[in-house]
């Protein structure tokens, strides 16, 4: 019977695994490091906040992996024999396979920082990271003053999650305006303006210089690289953003890069091993995607596609319009399509801007400046409907047409409909005075 076993039990292995069931009687092995059974990595923040317990981020029972015959190894893969197909485990097992899927996923950057291996110091990605919070930053006694290094999507819910327990936070953003690399101007701003109502002592425009330790090798302050002041602190965050985690690879003959090389199939230079998921770098980009991309559900996509070509039917990745979702404190965040920031953003793009009064909700459209096809949109405080946005995309309507269609993309529009006639009129306004 051929062996498949999966290096990983994120979203990206699992779902590969399930699949694989689904589709065959395939001998399957899942391994991992990190905890016995699956569990929602995009819920850790809501276990340190009390909404969730771990056993809630679980979403499948125990007994669903003997009796799905999916077996478990709890182990750490230190090296592979592509050419005898077989895994060494860093306590000397090992195991042999027929096919062999990637999918370690990511881990936090480190930039040689000094001190930035000291006790109180990590980032927020594992299972293990969670339960090291809780050690050195479980209330504001035991940690009086904590300092976020790095302005992304896991350092702003990082901010949250401690800030739920009175916890005094510094956020140290290297950009001048919060994720203005993604995020077009306006709403970077509004995101600036969120964060320091919640009381976080947002640090525009300021990276980390080292990090200063105590006599017992704990973190007791920071150092701003740009003014070298010195802020004392507890607990050190680093959320400077993910590479894969791929350094057990070395010298096994897969090629890497910053992450594994993979093709449009999945598939690496080796026979029989392919890599899915955050650790996966396509040898070309698809479109305007990234060659790398840290997201739950194209890990998830992957892990379906990797299935079929496993059992027989041999396919390519085809991720479809880019979507992604997130939240900034009290604010909800959609994307879909293309709305560049100033990074990277073509000469064709041009934005519609409208924000409410409240300052909590806006919207971004970006269209083609020659023929008002819809490129994109963020929404902040403003639910829309995935499937009428990528409808849109597809069909490549104007922006005019969107505009007048929202109520469509409506997801709560017992709720939300008064915004419509509010973004309809600013839009009118808006060109009414670009064409006079």
């Amino acid at each position: 019977m051929e062996h498949v076993v999966i290096i990983g039990n994120g979203i990206s292995g699992v779902t590969a695994a399930r699949h694989i069931r689904k589709l065959s009687d395939k001998k399957i092995t899942l391994v991992s490091a990190e905890s016995d059974f699956f569990f929602s990595r995009t819920a850790l923040m809501y276990i340190y906040m009390g909404h969730m317990s771990f056993e809630n981020t679980k979403p499948y029972e125990d007994w669903f992996w003997k009796k799905n015959r999916i077996n478990l190894k709890k182990g750490f893969v230190n090296q592979i024999n592509t050419s005898s197909k077989t895994l060494h485990f860093s306590d000397g097992d090992t195991i042999t396979y027929d096919k062999l899927i990637i999918a370690t996923g990511s881990k936090p950057n480190k930039f040689g920082w000094p001190g930035q291996d000291l006790n109180g110091v990590q980032g927020l990605y594992s299972k293990q990271d969670l339960e090291n919070l809780e050690v050195y930053a479980p209330d504001n006694k035991t940690c009086k003053r904590a300092v976020i290094v790095g302005g992304g999507l896991i350092g702003v819910e990082l901010a949250e999650m401690l800030h739920s327990r009175d916890i005094p936070v510094t956020f140290l953003v290297r950009e001048s305006s919060f994720w203005n690399g993604v995020l077009p101007k306006g709403e970077s701003a509004m995101i600036n303006r969120e964060i320091q109502r919640n009381g976080i002592d947002l640090r525009l425009s300021s990276s980390l210089k080292e990090i200063l330790s105590d006599d017992k090798g704990k973190v007791k302050a920071i150092v701003i690289k740009e003014t070298n002041e010195e802020i004392p602190c507890d607990f050190v965050g680093l959320t400077a953003g993910v590479t894969p985690n791929i350094s057990f690879l070395k010298n096994s003959g897969i090629q890497i890069n910053k992450g594994v090389l993979v093709n449009r199939y999945l598939e690496t230079n080796m026979t029989d091993v392919y890599a899915i998921g955050d650790c996966a770098e396509q040898r070309d980009p698809i479109g305007n995607r990234k060659t790398i991309e840290a997201v739950w559900y194209t890990g998830r996509m992957m892990g379906e596609t990797i299935a079929q070509t496993i059992c027989g039917n041999r396919i390519p990745y085809k991720p479809g319009h880019w979507f992604n979702s997130a939240k900034f404190f009290d604010i909800e965040y959609q994307t879909y399509g293309w709305v560049h920031g100033k990074k990277g953003k073509p000469d064709y793009e041009q934005h519609f801007h409208w924000i409410h009064k409240d300052d909590n909700k806006c919207i971004t459209i970006a269209y083609h400046k020659d023929t008002q096809i819809f490129l994109g949109i963020n929404t902040f405080g403003v639910r829309l409907r995935h499937d009428i946005c990528d409808k849109w995309l597809t069909e490549k309507r104007t922006t005019d047409y969107v505009v007048q269609h929202l109520k469509q993309a409506n997801f709560d529009p017992e709720f939300y409909t008064h915004y419509e006639s509010d973004i309809q009129k600013a839009y009118q306004n808006t060109f009414q005075t670009i064409e006079s």
